[in-house]
This record gives C-alpha cells, structure tokens and sequence, in this order.
C-alpha cells in the first residue's frame, strides 16, 4: 500500500513537473515572439534615427550597426542647424524648422481637440436619442459618418483647392485646421459612439431625477465616465493630423507649411539628402512618442478608475 501511494505522488509530481516545464517554454515563446515583433516594429525608427548619424557614403553602402559598420556624425543633424556645433549659432534652416514644428503643433492639436468636441456631442446624440433624417436612421447616419473614410483624398483636392482660393484661406493655419478638423471626425464619431454605447441608460435617467439637463448629464456624468476613450480619440486625431501630407501640400506654400511638407523636400540637386530626411523625421517622431507614453498612463488611469466606480 505504501509503495503504491510513493508511485502515485511521484507520478504526481512528474506530472507537476511536465506541466511547469511546458509553461516555461511557453511563456518563452511567447515573449520570444513578442520581443521580435517590437524588434520588426521599432526597427523603422532605428533606421532613421542612425541614418540621421551617417554620412552619404554610409547610407549607400546600407551600414546600420553604429560603432561597428559606420562611425555616427552630426551630419544630418548639422544641416539643420541642430546639431552640438550649430545649437547656439544663427541658422535659418533652423528657424524654418522650428516655424514648421510650429505650424504642425498648433493645427495638430487645435484640429483633435475641436474634432474630440464636435465628435462626442454628435456620438453622444446618436448614442442617447433617435434620429431620422429622410430616410435615414441612427445606424445610418453613423453610417454615413463612417463612410467618409472611403473616399480617396485626391477626390477632394480641387474642390477644397477653389473653395479655399475663395474664402482667402490658402496657405493659412486656420484653413488647415478645419480641413484636419472635418477629416479626422469621422473617426472619433466612430470611437466615441462605441464608448457612449458601452454606458448603461440608466445613469441618463438618474441624472434627469436628479435635475440634470442634456447638457448638465452629458458634461458631469458621461464626459468623466468616457475620458479614456476621448484621450484614446485625440491619441488617433493627433497622430493622423500631425502624418498627414496630401492637403498641407496642397493647401499651403510659405506660411502654413507643416513638417511632414518640409521632411519630403529634402532634396537637392545631387539627389536626396536621406541624413537631413533622417533627422527631421527623427525631429518629427519625437513629439508622438512623448504624448504616447504620457497620454497612455492617463488612459490606464481613467479605465481603473472607471471599474472602480461600477
């Protein structure tokens, strides 16, 4: 009988051990896996950030490692004016920079913040409140909120290029902002509704007990409860505004020009100035990586805080 229960606990324990052992490796795997797709993903930035170190010799010849296959220079850096030599010295491919960054900061972000307010009131009503327009529903006015991703850019480049010729608002960040504004919204629409959805009925009508409005519920119980999808919202118009290209390059020439604009006129008549590309872009990335990691903590936040109160 003893040397029966002695079998069954070491097979027991065999077991246990098996099954600690395939854990193991499986917990390798699938960090191994994960720590080579952040490798696949942040190999880009990488790349331009050691391309703006080279000199033209080293991006012909496709060096990467730094210290090993080139030796890092200022040199993308120093034809910006930014480099440890030039920082103190006048430099006015600095200033254009700086003008530029400007430019892409104040349309950026004016045109998510203005996108994230117009676009929760609109969630909010097709959230709470029955529509209809025509023939069209709430599920088909989201819809066509939606359906405006569709539609190619291009499509729309002579029609705002006449408009804008005669509203005077050609090459002017507040053009460029309602452009940004209305080309963004479609997509918070969509965020937000999602989030609104996810609020049970209930505390709309314990507000209205309560004495609240539309207006007073809205603001006081349902902005503070969906904060993290509006920041998760604004994260995404920013980083869509501050990308885009087609109509900055359109719409603007001397005045409203934003960085992505400046970081693809990096050329010369000896072809492209990859190290200047490389360190403006590494001067553009910069900025989304710093709202990324302190905007994402703020995200966290508001989801525990929001299971909390439930």
């Amino acid at each position: 009988m003893t040397a029966t229960l002695l079998t069954r606990s070491e097979a027991d324990l065999a077991a246990a051990r098996q099954r600690e052992t395939k854990r193991f490796f499986g917990k390798v795997g699938i960090y191994g896996l994960l720590g080579l797709w952040a490798v696949i993903s942040l190999f880009p930035v990488f790349w331009t950030l050691t391309t703006s170190m080279k000199v033209a010799k080293d991006v012909q010849r496709g060096a990467i490692v730094p210290f090993i296959d080139f030796q890092p220079s200022w040199l993308g850096w120093k034809s910006l004016g930014l480099s440890p030599e030039t920082i103190g010295q006048v430099s006015t491919v600095r200033d254009e920079f700086l003008k530029r960054f400007f430019n892409s900061v104040a349309v950026s972000v004016s045109a998510s913040l203005l996108a994230v307010l117009i676009g929760a009131l609109a969630a909010y009503g097709l959230s709470r409140f029955t529509y209809k327009f025509l023939w069209m529903r709430n599920k088909d006015i989201s819809f066509f909120f939606l359906s405006q991703l569709i539609l190619p850019p291009v499509v729309l480049a002579l029609p705002f290029l006449v408009l804008y010729r005669e509203l005077a608002l050609l090459d002017n960040l507040v053009g460029l902002t309602l452009l940004y504004t209305l080309t963004v919204l479609p997509i918070v629409v969509w965020i937000m509704k999602d989030q609104f959805d996810t609020i049970p009925f209930e505390l709309d009508e314990a507000a209205a007990v309560d004495g609240l409005g539309s207006w007073g519920t809205f603001f006081r119980i349902i902005v503070p409860m969906s904060l993290p999808g509006m920041v998760a919202a604004f994260i995404l118009a920013l980083i869509l505004c501050w990308n885009e290209y087609f109509f900055a390059a359109l719409l603007t020439s001397t005045n409203a020009t934003t960085l992505p604009v400046m970081v693809a006129s990096q050329t010369g008549s000896q072809g492209i100035n990859w190290w200047a590309m490389a360190a403006l872009a590494t001067a553009a990335i910069g900025p989304l990586v710093v709202i990324g990691i302190f905007l994402e903590r703020y995200i966290i936040k508001g989801l525990t805080a929001g299971s909390v109160k439930g």
